[in-house]
């Protein structure tokens, strides 16, 4: 792994590689929800979410393995709890959820990861209590929330209320796998990090897709060009071009800069969603993404100054990349 400043600064980054990562975790990852959307139109939701991790991670595998980077016994079992955590308990219910919520409110929901892994990081050892800007942010996520739940969107069914509900457990399934990976014996390139958490994580989502009967549901026959791109779209540039950068920029830039995506990737997915696939775009919705994206800020400048950029220890400062 290549030399970091205390920062969190890489020196030997250039600033195209940043600017690029960015570009991918920023728009592309914006662009994600309404991708899952598309592609779980006629592709059941656990096979959309385990087959573009199964591809990627084994294209990034493939990869490593040319650059004679191969993995280790002893991190399997920290990549098949941070597949589940990611994977299975962030992506799988993410994916089966947006079945029934809009993808533009399926992202502002997922957007409250940042306050959720400030609130883990105030329970679990070594405590950071949350002060100043960031119990401001807190409550205004708090708020944003509120408001989003009690959409028209929700009063349509109880399947939208449950499907709404799925969405923050994903949230919260991601945030505990961030607070996670901080700690635990993974590989130190990104790109095997990654590899290996998209393979343990595919092979989970298959597994219960085919226990909850998803493959018996599946009839390739029936699926649409916009599902079969939009699933290709994911495979590429959601998980293999995206989640990459996101680990790289790990590695390379401070904590505190890469959470930022958090604040860019809601607006992104509102945007597409109400242009592409008219979803409702309503005072109501806007105040709340309003209130969540302000939120991620002040709790990001609360918890900035706490950042631990050392691996192996819990950063203090929100990152979020669920996608």
């Amino acid at each position: 792994m290549q030399s970091r400043t205390l920062s969190g600064q890489n020196p030997r980054a250039t600033s195209l590689q940043v600017l690029l990562a960015f570009a991918a975790i920023y728009l592309v990852w914006g662009s994600t929800y309404l991708a899952i959307r598309y592609a779980i139109e006629t592709v059941p939701p656990l096979i959309t979410a385990g087959t573009r991790h199964l591809v990627a991670g084994s294209i990034l595998l493939l990869w490593c393995w040319k650059r004679g980077i191969l993995p280790e016994r002893r991190h399997w079992i920290p990549s098949i709890i941070l597949g589940a955590l990611f994977f299975l308990g962030g992506h799988g219910t993410l994916h089966w959820a947006e079945k029934h919520v809009p993808s533009g409110l399926a992202a502002l929901l997922i957007s409250t990861e940042p306050i959720v892994i400030v609130l883990l990081g105030a329970v679990i050892p070594p405590k950071v209590k949350p002060k100043g800007s960031a119990i401001i942010g807190l409550v205004l996520g708090t708020v944003g929330v509120a408001l989003l739940m009690g959409a028209d969107v929700f009063r349509a069914s109880s399947a939208a209320m449950i499907a709404g509900l799925a969405v923050l457990f994903s949230s919260v399934s991601w945030s505990v796998g961030v607070v996670y990976s901080r700690r635990a014996d993974l590989p130190r390139d990104p790109y095997l990090n990654a590899a290996m958490s998209m393979l343990t994580g595919s092979v989970l989502l298959l597994l219960t897709g085919a226990f909850t009967g998803e493959f018996a549901a599946l009839h390739p026959n029936n699926v649409t060009l916009r599902s079969g791109l939009s699933l290709a779209y994911l495979i590429v540039f959601g998980s293999l071009i995206a989640y990459s950068a996101y680990m790289w920029l790990l590695e390379n830039r401070s904590t505190a800069l890469v959470a930022t995506h958090a604040y860019v990737n809601p607006v992104v997915a509102v945007i597409l969603g109400w242009f592409f696939a008219s979803e409702e775009m309503n005072l109501r919705t806007l105040a709340a993404g309003a209130l969540i994206v302000l939120a991620i800020i002040f709790v990001s400048r609360g918890t900035r100054s706490e950042t631990v950029e050392e691996p192996g220890t819990i950063a203090a400062a929100p990152q979020t990349a669920e996608n």
